[in-house]
């Protein structure tokens, strides 16, 4: 082989290099990632309360700090009027988040729905919105993760 292929191959081989670290580095500064997100409510009945139930995965490189969760009516007045914001979401209860594998981790909020609840509650179509963070401090805030009904 002559020497100026050999030159030319290592050439290529470092910038490949490089360029491959730079993705990785990139990848590591993604926003945490929701997916697999579902919400489920059950009315509460004569003899049982209802529930309110919302999971999803949650990937991020640094590992998953906290899941918030926020249900709201897609009618509500006040939303229409002062879309949601992520430092609102910033002081809504969060959602308990398990190890799903590798940077992901498996979160389910729940909450018991009593009949008065329920009554006081609006029907039809209602949002999920969530604010996910990450152990290096990165945000994902979407005001419409997921919906789901109330009848």
């Amino acid at each position: 082989m002559s020497r100026r292929i050999i030159l030319g191959s290592a050439a290529a081989l470092v910038a490949l290099g490089g360029a491959g670290a730079f993705a990785l580095a990139h990848a590591g500064e993604q926003p945490p990632a929701l997916e697999n997100s579902t919400a489920r409510y059950t009315a509460p009945a004569a003899d049982r309360e209802g529930s309110f139930t919302f999971t999803t995965d949650v990937t991020a490189a640094s590992g998953v700090k906290s899941l918030r969760v926020l249900a709201w009516p897609a009618d509500s007045p006040f939303v229409a009027k002062n879309a949601l914001t992520e430092e609102e979401l910033a002081a809504v209860e969060s959602a308990t988040c398990e190890p799903a594998g590798d940077d992901t981790a498996r979160c389910t909020y729940k909450v018991t729905v009593t009949a008065a609840e329920a009554a006081e509650s609006a029907k039809g179509r209602w949002h999920v919105a969530t604010l996910a963070t990450a152990n290096n401090g990165d945000t994902a805030f979407n005001d419409t993760t997921t919906t789901f009904t109330v009848d």
